[in-house]
């Protein structure tokens, strides 16, 4: 019998995550796996959960949560035959989203069931793990905000934007790609694994994650109405449409800021170097996700 663990993060998102438990693992036991449920306590524990999990023999780890505790948990499975799912709980859901994984319990437990693996990258900044979106700028400002909420949600985020928005002024940075050194000043600067940071705000509309590549996001500084325009965008698919807006696409990069400051990775706020280095690693990790049509 197939082996798989639950690990729940208790304080992702409003939902009851008690109930989402005792559902996935009802359903899933009777779907002929062995399962049982782990709890998180604090942050970095999904990693330690999942690795675990792997020593023990599990099959497949399934990460109940945010993109914060998907990340934790995908970064102990890279490079194995363990199978990541997805029951998303969080704020955003950016991968879940991405990856057309229902956004309800019943729908993600159909997928975990289901059991279609689907080979995916993964990408690291400075050596960091990320599975969906990094970015510097202004995005890494306002998600910094944003984690000290204590009500979080798509309308708190939006709050979060408009107020740093305000005094927020574009740096310059050196973007160093396959041996050329290109300058650019930019509100954000961000990559995608993924096409999405959450809540379907396609930062990276063309992203794939199977292709090897980074899809590099940089968003220039405008007129008023040109960057409202890029908020529309954002949630339209339409983003690299705009004439502010440059994507570059490479399995890496050499990012250079003034100075050391906030990032983001998969929507989880930290400080950086000032000296950003970015690769995508193919095909290193195996996701439950559904079957396409």
């Amino acid at each position: 019998m197939s082996k798989l663990r639950l690990i729940v993060n208790p304080v992702s998102g409003t939902c009851d995550k008690q109930r989402i438990v005792d559902k996935a693992r009802k359903r899933i036991a009777a779907a002929g796996f062995a399962v049982e449920v782990t709890p998180t306590t604090c942050r970095g524990d999904a990693t330690h959960l999942a690795q675990e999990g792997i020593a023990e023999g599990c099959d497949t780890i399934i990460a109940i949560g945010g993109d914060g505790t998907v990340n934790e948990v995908a970064r102990a499975l890279c490079g194995s035959e363990v199978a990541l799912g997805i029951i998303p709980c969080g704020s955003g859901n950016g991968l879940a989203r991405h990856l057309k994984i229902p956004m309800n319990v019943d729908g993600a437990i159909d997928t975990i069931v289901q059991h279609n693996v689907v080979d995916c990258d993964h990408c690291t900044i400075n050596d960091i793990p990320f599975f969906c979106t990094f970015g510097v700028g202004l995005d890494a400002v306002v998600s910094n905000r944003f984690s000290h909420l204590s009500h979080r949600g798509f309308f708190s985020y939006i709050k979060s934007a408009i107020a740093e928005y305000k005094h927020y002024a574009p740096e310059t940075y050196e973007i160093k790609i396959n041996g050329e050194t290109i300058t650019e000043t930019a509100l954000i600067i961000a990559g995608g694994n993924a096409s999405q940071y959450g809540n379907n705000a396609y930062i990276a509309p063309d992203a794939d994650m199977s292709d090897g590549l980074i899809d590099l996001t940089i968003i220039h500084h405008g007129s008023f109405l040109s960057e409202a325009s890029m908020a529309v965008e954002l949630f339209t698919k339409r983003l690299n449409k705009n004439h502010l807006v440059t994507t570059i696409r490479s399995s890496e990069f050499e990012i250079i800021r003034p100075s050391e400051g906030p990032a983001h990775i998969d929507g989880e706020p930290l400080i950086l170097p000032a000296h950003l280095s970015i690769e995508c690693h193919h095909s290193t990790l195996k996701i439950l996700a559904p079957l396409t049509k």
